[in-house]
């Protein structure tokens, strides 16, 4: 069931808001306001070699936070979260939002760039599946050492990380899953574009539709710290312009994918999901979070903003999970998950 996005939206931006700011407040009436100056959470870049083939990731540093570990039986044990990104994205992307979910819950965070994508080389095939995509997590995973970990997808990222559980339920702790494409209806374009051009040119009006569903995003992207949000997705897109082509595929093969069965597979596997949308998300319209709601059977919540909310707003996921709440109901969930898996989650 969808429930009226913009009211639950705009309650969860209030809950979002309101805390910092009585926290401040309470900061500068008790004279303890200082500026913030030092860098808690910093980043390594791994360039994978698989073959010849460059996997590039970044993960955060805070291995010695009090927060990142949790004595179970006498041993120390590491909380991880792994963000996957949306098509034409990359791992950069969302390095601020890994930052602060990093800073806030003291989990080590992994921002993976998929081939083709923020630095990873193409495949180097004509055809790409998402099976593909998804064994890209295990390299990862097997190269740090990660046991379950809690997986952020985004757009193609839900997909691949939808895909992921599926195949791999008790490497999963949940699954945060913000305007994804697993389910098909957002492949069929009914915007305004689309209905003019389906006419005289079919198989050209989706693709122009997409672009112009882009383009009417940017502007949310424009929120908050213009300038911060810019200079995070220049290197991606610079990469990403490099391998367009190389990276075609992946975007044919998103056009036809249908994650339905996959999705029913990790609702009965019990792997806790939070569904995600932008309110304002042209790109993978509401058409798409009603359909996913019905095939998970689950609620969708409604956030402020567009497609990339998540990359305007870098601390609204974790206020989210914080604030709210179906966050706060979904962290309970995950928190049982680990207990079960033996896995530790710091709230």
């Amino acid at each position: 069931m969808v429930v009226s996005p913009l009211r639950e939206a705009g309650d969860a931006a209030v809950q979002s808001l309101s805390a910092p700011v009585a926290d401040a407040f309470e900061l500068l009436r008790s004279g303890r306001m200082r500026l913030r100056t030092e860098r808690r959470v910093g980043w390594q870049v791994v360039n994978l070699d698989l073959d010849g083939r460059r996997l590039r990731y970044r993960v955060t540093d805070n291995i010695k936070s009090p927060l990142a570990r949790r004595a179970t039986d006498g041993d120390d044990e590491q909380v991880w979260a792994m963000s996957l990104h949306g098509y034409f994205a990359g791992g950069s992307m969302y390095a601020r939002e890994s930052e602060n979910l990093a800073e806030r819950f003291g989990w080590r965070v992994v921002n993976l760039s998929l081939p083709g994508f923020g630095g990873s080389d193409p495949m180097g095939t004509p055809d790409v599946s998402i099976d593909q995509l998804t064994d890209q997590i295990a390299f990862v995973k097997e190269r740090l050492g990660i046991g379950p970990l809690l997986l952020f997808g985004h757009s193609m990222g839900a997909a691949v990380a939808m895909r992921y559980a599926a195949s791999h339920p008790d490497e999963v702790l949940g699954i945060v899953y913000r305007d994804g494409v697993a389910t098909p209806a957002w492949q069929h374009r009914r915007g305004a574009v689309a209905r003019l051009l389906n006419g005289a040119l079919p198989e050209v009006a989706p693709v122009v539709d997409m672009a112009v569903a882009t383009a009417l995003d940017l502007p949310d992207l424009l929120a908050g710290h213009v300038f911060l949000t810019i200079r995070s997705m220049i290197p991606d897109l610079r990469h990403n312009v490099k391998t367009f082509a190389r990276s075609a595929p992946i975007a044919s093969m998103l056009m036809n994918l249908d994650l339905s069965a996959d999705v029913r597979v990790v609702r009965a596997s019990g792997v806790p999901v939070l569904a995600e949308w932008g309110c304002f998300d042209r790109l993978v319209p509401p058409s798409t979070a009603t359909e996913f709601s019905a095939v998970a059977g689950l609620d969708v919540h409604w956030v402020l903003g567009g497609h990339s909310w998540m990359l305007a707003r870098p601390h609204g996921q974790a206020d989210v999970l914080t604030k709210t709440r179906w966050g706060r109901a979904f962290f309970d969930a995950m928190t049982r998950r680990a207990s079960t898996l033996g896995a530790g989650i710091t709230p």
